[in-house]
């Protein structure tokens, strides 16, 4: 059982603010449950801006006890997924870590682990596919949250390795490991949210809402080109609350990406669509106002229709809630709902594949289109049956007893599979058989270890220079220079500029001192008295110095 996880989070900090993409809520969420609930005796945080650990057990664990000790620190100490046996993040580009871990420390040193958020993106798509042209191996993994992600990313790989075999000849590349893991939710917070008598009355009393009215809810971005078009949302409510007879109103929770346009958009299909329908809007962004909406729903409604979506969380809050959900039959929805027994499925039509699509892909890859114009005309020729919509709600708005069997079977199917929890365990399981995988390759000594493309500039661009710093240069003291032009230039900012790649201006008079006094005739002599971790530092040292004018590397012109 892996008792150390290392994680990379590029930002600078936690929690995911306003506004938030789905993304994020997730990426969070799962860092969270590893914290309070994964079987690790100690997690590693790596960032590009290091965070402390005192920060780490506030954003994470925030006062609940977690077995975990978190610890904080930087993306380039290798070190830490090494004794860790391996290294997660939050999305699915793995091949500049590849390269990174071969070039510091091996192929074999520990396994890389990435999450898939959305297939839609070309640049997502061959970030993944670029997986086969790094030094990606069978002991890495690209985490699908559904069974949809999963079948989608196999067959790219599949025609992909065709083409690289069609292109250049010999087998096919290694790929990444494709496990299911799904997404989780905090199943007993959003329950105690929903669970409220007091809390359900004085919101539903806020809205407007009569003891028998039913309210139905969405959860999630207003975006028409990034999550669903509302229009058959707003027709099926209309439709379900004639049929009924019954007062419906529908409530979207959430923010508007496009601002006051996308609202004004949205209303206007509002008055067109569900003109006796009233309609909320609520800021999702509000967590208070949100609880407030789980208590007081009493159906959930997502249609979406968007190939950005690949799981969907907002369903399984809504179960964690009690509530049977509406929901389009669509990739992770399918995955995480049962027809018929936490609520309803509706079929879904896609466009033919053929020419059209081809073209929608070229002008988004030509940058004529942007992604959201290419994924917003994908989902406005997507249909999800309004009939059927109609008949679901029709049949829950008339049966409470329907709500509260599907609401209470939407609970145990959440605690059951998608707790986080649960999910946390499937993440400790799918290491150990990384694990495995890694401890049975072969061996992969004599490989290259730098990558041609991204290797480093000071070998990729020699020829530029007329010569490159080597133990051999000769040095020797500029004629005038000295200590004094050291202290001038630290009140020079661009003299001081990029400092970090460099001594201090104390070991540069160290550096000065040693040249003077004739102990150091080469660089060679120079960086030998320095540990050999810290050598390049000095090198990059005495190349500023001559840079500046302090030291001559050339030997003087008759």
């Amino acid at each position: 059982m892996a008792s150390r996880l290392s994680v990379y989070w590029p930002g600078s900090g936690l929690g995911v603010g306003d506004n938030a993409f789905g993304m994020s809520v997730a990426n969070f969420g799962l860092l969270r449950a590893l914290a309070r609930h994964g079987r690790f005796d100690e997690i590693d945080v790596l960032s590009n801006d290091q965070m402390t650990d005192e920060a780490l057990v506030q954003g994470l664990l925030q006062g609940v006890q977690g077995r975990s000790r978190l610890r904080g620190g930087s993306i380039l100490d290798v070190s830490r997924p090494v004794a860790s046996g391996a290294l997660l993040r939050g999305s699915a580009d793995l091949g500049d870590l590849a390269w990174l871990r071969r070039q510091l420390v091996g192929d074999h040193s520990f396994s890389l682990i990435g999450l898939v958020h959305s297939l839609a993106p070309p640049a997502v798509r061959q970030n993944m596919a670029a997986a086969s042209i790094a030094p990606v191996q069978p002991w890495d993994a690209l985490i699908c949250t559904s069974p949809s992600v999963q079948q989608a990313l196999s067959c790219m790989f599949d025609e992909w390795d065709e083409f690289l075999a069609e292109r250049f000849g010999g087998s096919k590349p290694p790929r990444p490991q494709l496990p299911l893991v799904p997404l989780g939710v905090d199943q007993a917070a959003i329950q105690a949210l929903a669970d409220r008598p007091g809390v359900r009355a004085a919101f539903r009393d806020e809205l407007g809402l009569a003891a028998d009215d039913v309210l139905v809810l969405w959860v999630g971005r207003l975006s028409f080109f990034e999550k669903a078009f509302p229009q058959p949302m707003f027709r099926a409510v209309e439709e379900a609350a004639r049929a009924t007879g019954r007062r419906v109103h529908f409530a979207l929770a959430g923010w508007f990406p496009s601002g006051a346009v996308g609202r004004a958009q949205y209303e206007q299909a509002a008055r067109v669509h569900a003109p006796s329908t009233p309609i909320h809007f609520v800021d999702g962004n509000d967590q208070q106002r949100l609880g407030g909406l789980w208590a007081a729903a009493d159906v959930f409604l997502s249609l979406v229709d968007n190939i950005q979506e690949t799981f969907g969380i907002t369903p399984l809050e809504a179960m964690s809630a009690g509530l049977p959900v509406v929901v389009s039959d669509w990739d992770g929805y399918r995955y995480t709902v049962r027809d018929g027994e936490q609520g309803f499925l509706i079929p879904t039509l896609f466009g033919p594949p053929g020419q059209v699509g081809r073209s929608m892909m070229a002008r988004h890859v030509l940058r004529i289109d942007s992604y959201q114009t290419y994924v917003g005309s994908v989902a406005q020729h997507t249909a999800v049956h309004i009939g059927r919509t109609v008949d679901a709600l029709v049949a829950l708005i008339r049966s409470p007893e329907l709500r509260r069997r599907m609401g209470e079977a939407g609970r145990a199917r959440v605690k059951e599979a998608f707790d986080w929890p649960v999910v946390a365990a499937q993440v400790n399981q799918l290491l150990d058989e990384l694990s495995a995988i890694r401890a049975d390759a072969g061996d992969l000594s004599g490989i290259r270890h730098a990558n041609p493309v991204k290797a480093d500039p000071f070998r990729d661009f020699a020829d530029f220079a007329t010569e490159s710093l080597s133990d051999d240069t000769k040095l020797s003291l500029r004629a005038g220079a000295g200590a004094d032009d050291l202290m001038r230039m630290r009140t020079v900012d661009l003299d001081g500029a990029f400092s970090g790649w460099r001594l201090s201006p104390a070991e540069c008079q160290e550096i000065l001192t040693t040249i003077v006094r004739g102990d150091a005739a080469t660089v060679g002599d120079v960086v030998r008295r320095y540990p050999k971790s810290g050598r390049h530092f000095v090198e990059l040292t005495i190349v500023w110095m001559a840079k500046h004018g302090l030291i001559d590397w050339l030997a003087p012109t008759d």
